[in-house]
């Protein structure tokens, strides 16, 4: 599938720039008023200029946030090359279905470990759900590409996203955000700083999104679908005991109810579901409604389900149940920073954080029980850093640190099949409980020879233990006292571990130019798959897999620093990647199995480019463009029936190419007033959804637009913004289960929405 072009429009916009003869290029430069701002990152546990950072990354501040109208992180995957962010809608809170370069996860269960790292305020989110952040009250947002081992560790194979949330400011002030858009929208946010004392300053924040209606529309009850009520809560504390230690603490709360992602059935002859039901879609690109936004669940459920480890209900029995879901969130994070002297310093942060949902699940999309699931969860999380640094200006600074992680979650799973036996609701408990340790210990350092060269060294080494208590067809009530009860030989445990390292060589051009070669090297965790159909395939773990990362890179500011260009290029291989595979198994009431295997060996490369500048007065402008060519090197498994070679299939969610240009346009009306306008455009190539590259599951070419009118006067701002002007209607997810039938979810339709904010104090 891959295209030998790209959108030429995209190409014309980025190239333009460039192409402008240097002395049209020079007078321009000259005409326009202040350079590019200096873009502070974190990435690599220290605050340095992006410019002198040898990793490819991205960064946004808040103003740029606040002025994307995102309203969370899927809003903001264009801000980087080769960055896919969706949600697989197979959950609420925000299914984390995060791609950069290939890599990624899209899946539900929580014993697959994110392959992109998302971080807040420090801490990593162990779980893919809730991994779509919501986008209240971010102060910055970096994208780092590639395998990140060395810093964050495990499970950022393909790079991390480093949010971070403002801090108290120590003075009374603060914002509100209120706004209303279609589907019957509403979004408020409010900031409130304070001092408590000449040492303690407070943040109280809150925010809501509640959307009334939802996207799609049913076709059997007339009903739409889709709506969802968001409530956030925080506190923020600063003590500053003195002008070189400090202490900060974070609580965060978030809730959430929603109607279940409705999924869309998107049946192809060769599907069960389409051959004997007659759920046909009438097109590869089409659904079994005709529409990518409208349904066909009815939601039927047993009308009085039991907690017994396998039951038989008849069709006559079921009832209508709404398909709701609920998700909440509990954050608590202590942070310590003591500036020892002007060349060390400690840091010392700990993390806890944990989700409880909900959720009623029509999987098939027909307005029959097919396959329905009841899928309660709850993930706990704790982790503690602790970082010493030497980052004087000495020849040589570095950061050192320890790391340690415990986790665990459960999730009650009851499957209700309704197409296995004819006349027959088959009632299928499932239970998985996981623990999670690990402990890392890491190092970076940079060594200066001169001005002109600095090398980097540095390592991490990870140890894993993982224990798993899944089991196909238990008791799912609740537990006894004593726990629940062990498998047949006791709950399976297994450990992994692995050095990761990093070696890097910086050349210094000039005051304004820099380039540099890194090789790192990331590592994903082995586990045990909870989605199992027997205590066999509970006690069966997969192995770890890594990604070794080759990348040469330059970052440049030009034209007084009027126009800034970087440039990537990098190849990655991947080894022993842990691949979901769908088996059929006779014993399982679905039909078929899922395994997952150490099956495949891969390679990705590609190019990127990022480009911001300021060409004249109000004018600033943003862009990129990456091309990534992925394959396998090797994919082979036995399935039973003999060698499989799956190595023609191509990578999911990996477009060959994708791209960005974002304009904003600023002028003054008056002395106290002024206005601008924003349009950012966005392009996706085609790429496959789905794992086995099925055809009904395929995105084309997109081209998202959007756009926004904003006027300010004094403190006060009032917009009009619309997302996604072209319409587009790409599938965020899609799974095609076996030969059974397969899934999809759609992308969020054109919308719109006016705001109003208000900023006071300070």
């Amino acid at each position: 599938m891959k295209t030998a072009h790209v959108n030429s429009t995209l190409v014309t916009a980025i190239a333009a720039a460039l192409a402008l003869p240097m002395s049209v290029r020079v007078a321009v430069a000259q005409e326009a008023t202040g350079g590019l701002e200096e873009i502070v990152v974190t990435a690599r546990k220290r605050n340095e200029n992006i410019q002198d950072v040898a990793i490819a990354m991205s960064a946004l501040s808040q103003t740029e946030v606040e002025r994307s109208f995102a309203r969370d992180l899927k809003d903001l995957a264009s801000m980087s090359p080769n960055l896919v962010i969706d949600d697989t809608s197979q959950g609420p809170g925000g299914v984390a279905a995060i791609t950069i370069r290939g890599i990624g996860v899209a899946d539900v269960e929580k014993s697959f470990d994110p392959a992109i790292g998302v971080v807040i305020d420090g801490v990593f989110i162990g779980s893919n759900t809730g991994g779509i952040l919501k986008s209240f009250d971010i102060a910055s947002i970096e994208v780092l590409r590639g395998p990140q081992g060395t810093v964050f560790g495990r499970n950022t194979i393909g790079g991390v996203i480093n949010v971070t949330r403002s801090k108290p400011t120590g003075k009374f002030g603060g914002k509100v955000r209120a706004g209303y858009g279609d589907y019957d929208t509403y979004d408020l946010e409010g900031i409130l700083n304070f001092p408590i004392t000449d040492k303690l300053a407070a943040k109280l924040s809150v925010g809501a999104h509640n959307q009334g209606e939802g996207f799609y529309q049913n076709n059997n009850t007339g009903s739409d679908m889709g709506r969802e009520d968001y409530k956030t809560f925080g506190v923020n504390l600063l003590y500053t005991a003195s002008d070189s230690l400090e202490f900060e603490y974070t609580y965060n709360y978030e809730d959430t109810d929603q109607d279940t992602p409705p999924l869309l059935n998107n049946g192809q002859p060769r599907h069960l579901f389409c051959s004997a039901f007659g759920y046909c879609a009438p097109s590869v690109n089409s659904t079994i409604t005709g529409s990518r936004y409208r349904v066909a669940s009815l939601g039927l459920f047993p009308l009085n389900p039991t907690n017994a480890v396998f039951n038989v209900t008849s069709p006559a029995d079921l009832v209508r149940k709404p398909l709701d879901a609920t998700f909440s969130t509990d954050t608590h994070i202590l942070e310590a920073h003591w500036q020892i002297n002007e060349d060390y310093n400690v840091a010392a942060i700990y993390g806890h954080w944990n989700s409880s949902e909900t959720v009623l699940t029509d999987w098939d999309g027909t307005p029959d029980m097919l396959y329905h699931t009841s899928r309660p969860a709850d993930w706990e999380q704790d982790s503690i850093e602790l970082r010493l640094a030497n980052g004087g200006d000495d020849a040589l600074s570095w950061v050192a640190g320890l790391y340690y992680w415990d986790s665990n979650f459960d999730i009650r799973l009851r499957s209700y099949i309704g197409f296995a036996v004819p006349g027959a609701i088959l009632d299928i408990a499932q239970f998985d409980r996981q623990t999670t340790k690990s402990q890392a210990a890491f190092f970076e350092a940079d060594y200066a020879f001169n001005d002109t060269w600095t090398m980097t060294v540095g390592g991490r080494y990870t140890k894993d233990e993982k224990t798993s208590a899944a089991r196909g067809n238990v008791d799912t009530s609740v537990p006894p006292p004593g726990g629940f009860p062990p498998g047949v030989n006791g709950d399976p445990s297994e450990s992994w571990d692995q050095f990761t390292p990093k070696l890097g060589l910086k050349y210094q051009i000039s005051d304004s130019a820099m380039a540099y070669a890194t090789y790192s090297k990331g590592y994903r965790s082995g586990g045990f798959l909870s989605r199992v159909s027997s205590y066999a395939e509970a006690i069966t773990p997969y192995d770890q897999e890594t990604v070794e990362n080759y990348e040469l890179g330059l970052k440049s500011d030009w034209l007084d620093n009027t126009l800034r260009m970087n440039f990537t290029v990098f190849l990655m291989d991947y080894k022993d990647k842990q691949e979901e595979i769908h088996l059929p198994d006779t014993l399982s009431g679905t039909g078929q199995k899922t395994v997952v295997a150490n099956a495949s060996t891969a390679t990705m490369q590609g190019a990127e480019i990022e480009l911001q500048a300021n060409p004249m007065d109000g004018l600033s402008l943003r862009a990129n463009l990456a091309y990534l060519d992925t394959k396998y090197d090797s994919f082979e498994f036995d399935d039973g029936n003999g060698v499989q070679d799956l190595s023609y299939l191509e990578f999911r969610r990996a477009p060959e190419w994708t791209g960005n240009i974002d304009a904003t346009y600023e002028w003054k009306t008056s002395a106290n007033t002024n206005m601008w306008a924003r349009v950012s455009y966005h392009y996706l190539d085609a790429y496959y959804t789905d794992f086995t590259n099925a055809p009904e599951l395929t995105n084309d070419a997109q081209n998202l637009v959007d756009a926004s009118i904003n006027y300010e006067f004094g403190t006060t701002r009032l917009s009009l913004y619309g997302r996604n002007l072209t319409g587009e209607d790409g599938y965020m997810i899609g799974y095609d289960v076996a030969s059974i039938w397969s899934y999809s979810a759609a992308r969020p339709p054109r919308t719109w929405g006016v705001e109003v904010a208000y900023r006071f104090g300070e």
